[in-house]
Formats: C-alpha cells, structure tokens, sequence
C-alpha cells in the first residue's frame, strides 16, 4: 500500500463515523489529523435545506473572519482616476482598467478576489464568462462592486480575510475557516462568525432546518462531522459576544 494511502487510512480510523462530534473535540481532531507536510487548510462543508433553483431560496453572502485566512489575498482592482489611486494606497496587488480588462479576457487569472468600480461595471460585465465560473466576478452582493469612496474599504476586507459563500447545485456550502497552524480558539471564533453571517442570510423561502449536516475537514485529512445543536448555538454565542 502507497504511503500516503496509508497515513490517509490511518487518519479516517482515528474519526468516528457515526459520531457527532461538538465544535471543540472537531478542531482538535482536524488539526490533529493535519499531518501533511504543509500548512493544511480547514474547511466548513454544510448541507442545507434549500432548493436552489428557486430564486427565494439562494444563499449566498461574504464574511470578514475575525483571525483571517492564513493567507496573502492577491487583490485585483477594475478602477481609474482616483477610484485607482486610492486602490492603490490600499495595496491593491494590480489595478487596471481597458488594458486590464483585455488582460483577464486573454485568460490572465492570478489573483483571488476581483474588485470593480462602479462605472466600470458596464465593460467589466463581458468578463462574466471568464470570471464567473471561477466565483471571481465582481458582484455587489457581495461588496466587490464599490463606489470610489468605497475602494479603499473593499480592498482592505479582501485582504483581511473576506469570504464569499453561496450553495452550489447540489445546495451544499464549502467554505474556508482557516489554516491548521491556527489555534483552537482562532478556529473557533472564525466558525461562528461564518455560521453567524450564514444564519443571518437565511432565504426567505427556507423551510424547515436550515443547516442539515455539517462537518470539519482539512485539505488531506478525513471529515468529522458536527454536533447540529451545537452548529446553531454557535451563532447565538457570536451575537452574544
């Protein structure tokens, strides 16, 4: 047997299956299991209750996570005149306009979160092909459509660890929480601040259980599903705080 089949089977036997673990014991054990030879990322995967191919019942939205992502942002910015200077000030990694926008359609993609202007918007909406398969188009939902006076306070979000979230077709949400080298607690408070914003969005036509299962994962290591009484508690200890 392959080495990494291995460690990756002596991971899953130190999960129990059919436990619901609570938020604390869940962290512990991820990290635990995180035992690759990088800093492994932890995720949030849930299943919702929603049917998303009825407009009322979407779920989408972003959330500053308070202990960030672990990560450098690459920050792209569709701005000019002082839209683009004050993106710059904020450290925007590329700000560009016409020129930029030829660049992105030529397939150019190295960055994580992309910001438009405003007024720009009307040319940067022939970018949707490229941009919105990948979760990286400029949407207003989600603050990364801006004014000018709003470009510095978007890119400062984006750097800090902004995560945007919506449910895919089979109406389940992967999200980000975090690196392995965080620490228990900066895990913790990043997961209730991510099911707070996740309750707060809840589609009016949602029926019934919102969240039906949830579970923690790392990049390489196995899923250990969560304690739902919990998961919901979570956000009233984050309103609470």
């Amino acid at each position: 047997m392959p080495k990494v089949a291995k460690r990756i089977g002596g991971l899953r036997e130190q999960v129990d299956k059919d436990k619901a673990y609570s938020i604390a014991e869940a962290i512990a054990l991820v990290k635990k299991c995180a035992t690759a030879k990088f800093d492994e990322t932890v995720e949030l995967h849930m299943k919702t209750g929603l049917d998303g191919r009825h407009a009322d019942q979407q779920l989408r939205g972003s959330v500053i996570l308070p202990n960030g992502i672990g990560k450098d942002v690459r920050v792209l910015v569709f701005a000019e005149g002082e839209a683009a200077t004050a993106a710059q000030a904020a450290g925007a990694d590329i700000v560009g306009s016409d020129d930029l926008i030829r660049q992105v359609q030529n397939g150019f993609l190295d960055f994580d979160v992309a910001i438009a202007q405003r007024e720009l918007m009307g040319k940067v909406g022939s970018l949707g092909r490229v941009l919105g398969p990948r979760g990286l188009m400029p949407n207003p939902r989600n603050n990364t459509v801006v004014n000018t006076e709003d470009i510095a306070r978007g890119v400062n979000e984006a750097k800090s660890g902004r995560v945007d979230f919506r449910i895919d077709r089979t109406n389940v949400l992967h999200v980000i929480l975090g690196k392995a080298s965080f620490t228990e607690e900066q895990l913790m408070g990043n997961l209730q601040a991510m099911v707070n914003e996740i309750q707060r969005n809840r589609p009016t036509g949602a029926k019934g259980d919102l969240i039906r299962t949830a579970s923690l994962t790392s990049t390489m290591g196995p899923g250990v599903r969560l304690d739902l009484v919990e998961i919901k508690g979570a956000a009233t200890a984050q309103n609470n705080n």
